[in-house]
C-alpha cells in the first residue's frame, strides 16, 4: 500500500487549483501508518522538487526564466516563443512555461498540505518525527510561496487540500502572503535540529530555515533581522565554509551548501544536474543547445576574476559562452554534482547588505572582502576603506550579480527589489513596460476561478 501512496504522491498536476479532488491525494490513514512511510512522504516532496519545472533547473525553471527576464541570459536560437517571450518581455497569460512555473508551484503546495493535514491525524508517528517533518514541510511551502509572490506579485495563499476551496481561492496581499512565510519559517527554525539527519545536505535543517529568513527580511528591508539570521548561519563555521577553489562549490554535498537537491530524485538513473545539462553547451549537437550568457554579464566581469575563469565557458564552434558552474553535462552512476538552492556565499551578501544599510561599513566591507578575496580581486579593506555608503552599496549590486549568476533568478529579483528595472532592462528592450516586472496569472487558471484578477499590462 505504501508504495502506491508514495507513487500516487509523486503524481503531478499542473492545474490543481482547478480541478476535481485528485486521485493521488495522500491518503493519511496509510501514508501516516508507519514513521517509515511518513519519511518516505517527504522524501517524495524532495524527489518533486527536483523534478518540478518551477524548481527542477531545467528550461521550466525559475533559474532559467528568470534569468531570460534579466540580463544574465539569452537564447541560442530564438524559435522557441514561449521562451523568447520572457526574454523580450513580451509574455502572454497563454505561454506554456509561464504555466508550467505557477502550475508546478502549487502543486508543491498541495504535496505540502496534504502532508501536514496526515502528519496533524496520524497517531503512529512518534512527536519528535512529525516535529521535524512538519518544518522540513513548511519550509518548502515557505520556499515555494517566497518565489511565486515575487514572480506574480499578489497569488491565492492555499492552506488545506480542499479543491473546491483551493479552486475558487481569491489572489492574497502580499503583506499576508510573506506573513504566512515567516510563520512557517519560524515553525521550521524551531522543530529542526542544526545537523543533516542523513548527513546528505538535500535534507533541510534549522539553518536552511535560517539562511531563507535572512533572504525574506532583506527583501522586507528589516535589515537588522536579516543581519542577526545570516549571522547565525556564517557563525556554523564547523558546517558550513567557502571552498578556496570555485571548481568546488557545487559539488555534491559541497562545505559551502546549505541547501541542495540530488538528481536522484529524477528516478531515471541520469546523476547529472538539470543546471549542468541546460547551461554546458551539448559536446555532441551543439545546435540542441538552448541559452548562452549575455555579453553584458561576461564583460562585467573582469578578466582576472577566478569567477570569469572557473564559472564561464566558451563553445568555439557557436562562439558562444555559457554558465560553467556545474562541469557535468550528461552521467550516470553516482552523482558528484548536486543542483545548489542555498548556499554560504549568499549570506555573506545579505549580511553585507544589511550592514551597509545600517551604516555598519566596516563590516560590511569584511563580508564582501570573503566574497572578492576567492574571486582574486583586491580587497576593499586594502583598496577603498575609506568608500561611503552609497558606492558601498553599488558594491554589493555588482557583487551579488558576478557571484549568482544563473541560480534561482537572483539577478531578476534583485534588480526588482531595488526598483531599478527602469534603468537596467529598458535600454535593451525596447518593449520593456513597468508593468513587466510581474509575470501574468495562467489564462486557464483565470478561465477557471473567476476570483482571480489578471496582473495589469496582461
Amino acid at each position: 500500500m505504501s508504495t502506491l501512496l508514495l507513487g500516487m504522491l509523486l503524481t503531478s498536476c499542473q492545474e490543481w487549483l482547478n480541478i476535481e479532488e485528485p486521485d493521488y491525494k495522500l491518503v493519511s490513514s496509510k501514508v501516516f501508518d508507519t514513521e517509515e512511510t511518513a519519511e518516505a512522504a517527504m522524501q517524495g516532496i524532495y524527489n518533486q522538487l527536483y523534478q518540478a519545472s518551477f524548481s527542477a533547473g531545467w528550461l521550466g525553471s525559475t533559474t532559467v526564466l528568470a534569468g531570460l527576464s534579466a540580463d544574465n541570459l539569452e537564447l541560442i536560437n530564438t524559435n522557441t516563443f514561449d521562451l523568447l517571450g520572457f526574454q523580450n518581455h513580451q509574455l502572454h497569460p497563454e505561454n506554456s512555461y509561464n504555466e508550467g512555473l505557477w502550475g508546478s508551484a502549487y502543486n508543491m503546495i498541495y504535496m505540502v498540505n496534504s502532508l501536514l493535514e496526515g502528519l496533524e491525524v496520524s497517531t503512529k508517528v512518534s512527536p519528535e518525527t512529525a516535529q521535524r517533518l512538519e518544518g522540513e514541510a513548511r519550509f518548502v511551502r515557505a520556499f515555494t510561496y517566497f518565489y511565486l509572490v515575487n514572480l506574480y506579485g499578489e497569488v491565492p495563499l492555499v492552506l488545506g487540500t480542499d479543491y473546491q476551496e483551493n479552486a475558487v481561492e481569491p489572489r492574497s496581499s502580499k503583506q499576508a502572503i510573506y506573513e504566512n512565510i515567516l510563520a512557517d519559517l519560524g515553525i521550521a527554525a524551531n522543530a529542526l535540529g542544526n545537523s543533516y539527519p542523513s548527513g546528505e545536505r538535500t535534507q533541510i535543517n534549522a539553518y536552511t530555515a535560517k539562511a531563507l529568513l535572512a533572504r525574506v527580511h532583506l527583501y522586507l528591508e528589516n535589515w537588522e533581522l536579516a543581519e542577526i539570521y545570516s549571522s547565525e548561519v556564517i557563525a556554523a563555521s564547523g558546517t558550513y565554509s567557502l571552498p578556496t577553489d570555485l571548481n568546488e562549490v557545487f559539488l555534491a554535498n559541497s562545505p559551502e551548501a546549505i541547501w541542495q537537491l540530488s538528481p536522484i530524485g529524477n528516478g531515471t538513473g541520469l546523476t547529472h544536474t538539470n543546471e549542468g545539462s541546460v547551461f554546458i553547451i551539448n559536446p555532441y549537437i551543439p545546435s540542441f543547445s538552448y541559452v548562452k550568457l549575455t555579453a553584458d554579464l561576461v564583460n562585467y566581469l573582469d578578466e582576472e576574476d577566478q569567477r570569469k575563469i572557473d564559472w564561464i565557458g566558451y563553445h568555439e564552434g557557436l562562439d558562444v559562452y555559457h554558465a560553467y558552474k556545474y562541469k557535468i553535462h550528461n552521467a550516470t552512476g553516482e552523482a558528484t554534482e548536486y543542483s545548489m538552492i542555498l548556499r554560504l556565499a549568499e549570506q555573506y551578501l545579505i549580511r553585507a547588505e544589511a550592514r551597509a544599510q545600517q551604516n555598519d561599513l566596516s563590516g560590511a566591507i569584511a563580508d564582501l572582502d570573503q566574497i572578492k578575496q576567492r574571486a582574486g580581486l583586491e580587497l576593499l579593506s586594502e583598496n577603498n576603506p575609506g568608500i561611503s555608503q552609497s558606492a558601498l552599496l553599488e558594491e554589493v549590486v555588482k557583487e551579488r550579480r558576478k557571484e549568482l549568476f544563473t541560480e534561482w533568478g537572483h539577478r531578476w529579483l534583485d534588480v526588482k527589489r531595488w526598483d531599478t528595472t527602469e534603468q537596467v532592462f529598458a535600454p535593451y528592450s525596447p518593449d520593456w513596460e513597468a508593468t513587466d516586472v510581474l509575470y501574468p496569472l495562467p489564462a486557464t487558471e483565470l478561465l477557471s476561478n473567476p476570483q482571480l484578477l489578471q496582473n495589469a499590462g496582461y
